[in-house]
C-alpha cells in the first residue's frame, strides 16, 4: 500500500475512533483481542500532557532555584512568579491565570507550586502539586515528588519524578491515571542563559489507567529525547502493553513535529499528539 494512502486510512480511524478487531485464524475466541484506535491516541496525549507539565515544573525550578537563571526565560510575562525561602528550603508558585501562552508554544492556566527541601548528599527532593492547572486544554491534578541530583554521573542534573497525575480531556468525560517513575537528564543546555537549547533524555516506566477501562503499561526501551523549544518528544522508543497486545510507540528520527508511531502486530498506526 502507498504509503500516503497507509497514512490517510489510518488518520481516517483515529478520527472517527473506529475499532480494529484482530484474531487468529482459528477464530480461537480466548485468543480475540480488540485494538482501539481512539484509546491508543487518548492515551498518547496523556503521555504528551504529562512530559510537558513536567518539563515545566523542572525549568520553574531551574530558573529560579538551582543557580541556573536564565536570560531568556520559557516564562513569558503573563506568569506570575512568588518564590518564598524558608532556610535551605522554600516554595516556588507559578500561577499563569486564566490562560497563558509559554515562549514554546504551549498554552497553560491554572497554578503550579513546588516546595523544595535543603540539598542532603547531592540530592534535594521537590513536592509539586496543581490547582485548576490545565496543559494544551488538558486537566492536570494530583502530584508527586521530584529527588533532585545536583550532578548525576555524567556530572549533569538528574530529576526522578514519582507521579500520580490525573489527565482529563476537553471532548469526553474518559479520566486518565498515570502513575510510575521518570528520570530526566538535562543533557545539553545547562547554564546558557537561554532555555532554547535545553535538551533533556526520559528513561522510566508507566502505568496508565483510564475510566473507560482501558490500561496500558509502558517502558522506555530506547531514551526519549525532549528538546525543549519542541512540544514533543522528537526521537525515542516505549514498548507498550495495551488490549491484550505488546507493542511498541517510536517517536521519530529527530524531527519536531506532532506525529508518533504505534506498532502492533507488525502493522503501524499514525499517533497525533
Amino acid at each position: 500500500m502507498n504509503k500516503k494512502v497507509r497514512i490517510y486510512l489510518f488518520a481516517t480511524i483515529y478520527a472517527f475512533g473506529f475499532t480494529l478487531v484482530s484474531c487468529d485464524k482459528d477464530n480461537d475466541s480466548n485468543n480475540n483481542t480488540t485494538f482501539s484506535a481512539e484509546n491508543a491516541a487518548l492515551a498518547a496525549k496523556t503521555d504528551a500532557t504529562v512530559d510537558g507539565t513536567m518539563n515545566i515544573l523542572e525549568t520553574g525550578y531551574d530558573e529560579n532555584v538551582d543557580g541556573t537563571r536564565t536570560a531568556v526565560s520559557l516564562f513569558p510575562e503573563c506568569t506570575v512568579i512568588t518564590i518564598v525561602t524558608s532556610g535551605n528550603g522554600g516554595t516556588i508558585t507559578l500561577d499563569f491565570g486564566d490562560g497563558c501562552q509559554l515562549n514554546n508554544g504551549a498554552t497553560v492556566t491554572g497554578v503550579v507550586e513546588l516546595a523544595y527541601g535543603p540539598i542532603d548528599g547531592g540530592t534535594r527532593t521537590i513536592d509539586y502539586t496543581f490547582q485548576n492547572f490545565t496543559y494544551n486544554n488538558n486537566g492536570v491534578t494530583g502530584g508527586g515528588q521530584i529527588v533532585r541530583r545536583i550532578a548525576n554521573a555524567n556530572g549533569n542534573p538528574e530529576s526522578t519524578v514519582n507521579e500520580t497525575i490525573v489527565v482529563s480531556f476537553p471532548d469526553t468525560e474518559v479520566t486518565a491515571t498515570r502513575v510510575g517513575e521518570r528520570i530526566s537528564e538535562w543533557v545539553e543546555g545547562v547554564g546558557s542563559g537561554t532555555w532554547l537549547d535545553n535538551v533533556f533524555h526520559i528513561n522510566g516506566n508507566w502505568n496508565t489507567t483510564f475510566t473507560n477501562g482501558f490500561e496500558r503499561d509502558g517502558e522506555v526501551t530506547e531514551t526519549l529525547v525532549w528538546e525543549l523549544n519542541c512540544l514533543y518528544l522528537v526521537s525515542g522508543e516505549i514498548e507498550v502493553t495495551q488490549d491484550g497486545f505488546t507493542g511498541s510507540i517510536n517517536y521519530g528520527d529527530g524531527t519536531c513535529d506532532n506525529l508518533a508511531t504505534l506498532t502492533i502486530n507488525g502493522q503501524d498506526y499514525p499517533i497525533f499528539l
